[in-house]
């Protein structure tokens, strides 16, 4: 079977700069994806990479895709490819296959919250008082993500300790490294947290092939792994705790898919910033995560992007908008 493939650019800023320990993101870049049977039905993807360096490589290979192309040798190359564009293309063809969205049997879930994004910046305590005042008037549930490793230490305890004293018993703090940290700083970090009852867990405090050390942490304190799934696979099998996924980073999303309608659990759903099309698999793929043996909150970073067409819920909506 032939399918008409069809590739659009997209560039979006996010509404504030997001700094990390590995850097600043402020413009995130991709390309939409249409796949089209000779039916006329259609699947929709989203190709997303992270980094500049990605982002080259995918622009290369999706130059070298036909505009007309077999089934097969897309199933064929799906692995091949780089992980961003396995997602746009196996995205695309789980929609054609009915396996997900309208024509599939459950159609597109919607999760019920997400966990809050902080900023990096000196009004993250103004932040965290307007979060705490929302869930006092609404009674859902409250869970805050911060990002560390970026400045000093010590201000960075001082901040967190603040953060804690703040949330509601019932609320819940992620702290987000991003492989920043060392083992002597990761020490440190566990002696102040380990009995810490409002942390939920420390998102990937070593760098990402430092697996041994990671999972001596484990054994102390939640620990999530992130970068170090990515770097390597055969972890989404062996690692138990909690996993961060990523979906657009990871490639064929139907595994991560099948995963989660198997019910398996310690799976959070991560988002890398995404117009209205990838979001689409990341909130089905966090309300099938809800539903599953460990539900919480997906960490879907609400009003970091742009209220724009470019971010609706209709794939033609946002293929327009591009």
């Amino acid at each position: 079977m032939n399918l008409k493939l069809d590739i659009k650019p997209f560039s979006f800023d996010l509404l504030r700069p997001l700094q990390t320990s590995q850097g600043i993101l402020k413009t995130k870049k991709g390309w939409l994806i249409h796949l089209q049977n000779s039916y006329g039905q259609s699947g929709w993807g989203e190709v997303a990479p992270l980094n500049s360096f990605e982002e080259k490589v995918c622009k290369k290979e999706l130059i070298e895709i036909d505009k007309i192309i077999s089934r097969d040798f897309l199933d064929n190359n799906l692995a091949n490819w780089p992980k961003p564009i396995g997602f746009g293309i196996g995205s695309a063809l789980a929609e054609l296959d009915l396996l997900i969205g309208q024509g599939s049997n459950q159609d597109w879930l919607r999760p019920n919250s997400s966990a809050q994004l902080l900023s990096t910046n000196t009004s993250i305590l103004d932040e965290v008082n307007q979060a705490v005042n929302q869930y006092q008037q609404k009674k859902n549930n409250l869970t805050l993500k911060l990002k560390v490793g970026i400045k000093c230490l010590k201000y960075e305890q001082t901040l967190v300790r603040h953060i804690l004293d703040l949330l509601p018993s019932t609320g819940r703090l992620r702290l987000d490294a991003n492989g920043g940290w060392n083992l002597v700083e990761s020490e440190d970090w566990i002696q102040i947290l380990e009995n810490e009852p409002k942390l939920e867990w420390i998102e990937q405090p070593l760098p990402a092939s430092e697996i041994n050390q990671l999972w001596e942490l484990s054994k102390r304190i939640p620990i999530a792994l992130d970068e170090s799934l990515v770097l390597e696979p055969s972890l989404y099998k062996s690692w138990k705790s909690w996993q961060i996924r990523r979906p657009l980073l990871e490639g064929d999303p139907r595994f991560l898919l099948n995963e989660l309608n198997e019910g398996i659990g310690y799976r959070v759903i991560s988002s890398t910033f995404e117009t209205g099309i990838g979001r689409r698999w990341l909130n089905h793929l966090a309300a099938l995560q809800e539903k599953g043996p460990t539900p919480t909150a997906p960490g879907l970073a609400p009003n970091w992007c742009p209220n724009s067409p470019l971010f609706d819920n209709d794939p033609k909506v946002v293929w327009d908008a591009a």
